[in-house]
């Protein structure tokens, strides 16, 4: 299986800015897609981000302009979040797919993430 690991998530102020990470390991199989999802309270959770092997991204637009994905060679992705808005207060889940389209479902999840944004 892969294994999924995100940090960084904290209170911020609106207007501010924070960077979440992602460590992958083990071997299950061979990473393509990664993405970020979130998750509101009492609501479904929702794509945030994609990004291939090859750092191709694509991005919801409520986040567009604001939020930029990247990763690493060694599968690692990270979340630059900027402007944050109160909306944006949600659990931030890394995920990872063996396939090369980011519409095939994700099979591996990491446990996720607390971001606060206050008013």
């Amino acid at each position: 299986q892969v294994w999924l690991v995100e940090s960084g998530g904290e209170l911020v102020q609106a207007g501010g800015s924070l960077r979440l990470s992602c460590a992958a390991s083990g071997s299950g199989f061979n990473i393509n897609v990664m993405g970020w999802y979130r998750q509101a309270p009492g609501k479904q959770r929702e794509l945030v981000a994609t990004i291939g092997s090859d750092s191709t991204t694509n991005y919801a637009d409520s986040v567009k302009g604001r939020f930029t994905a990247a990763r690493d060679n060694a599968n690692n992705i990270y979340l630059q979040m900027n402007s944050l808005k109160p909306e944006d207060t949600a659990v931030y889940y890394c995920a990872a797919s063996r396939y090369s389209d980011y519409r095939m479902p994700f099979e591996s999840w990491g446990q996720g993430t607390q971001v606060t944004v206050s008013s």
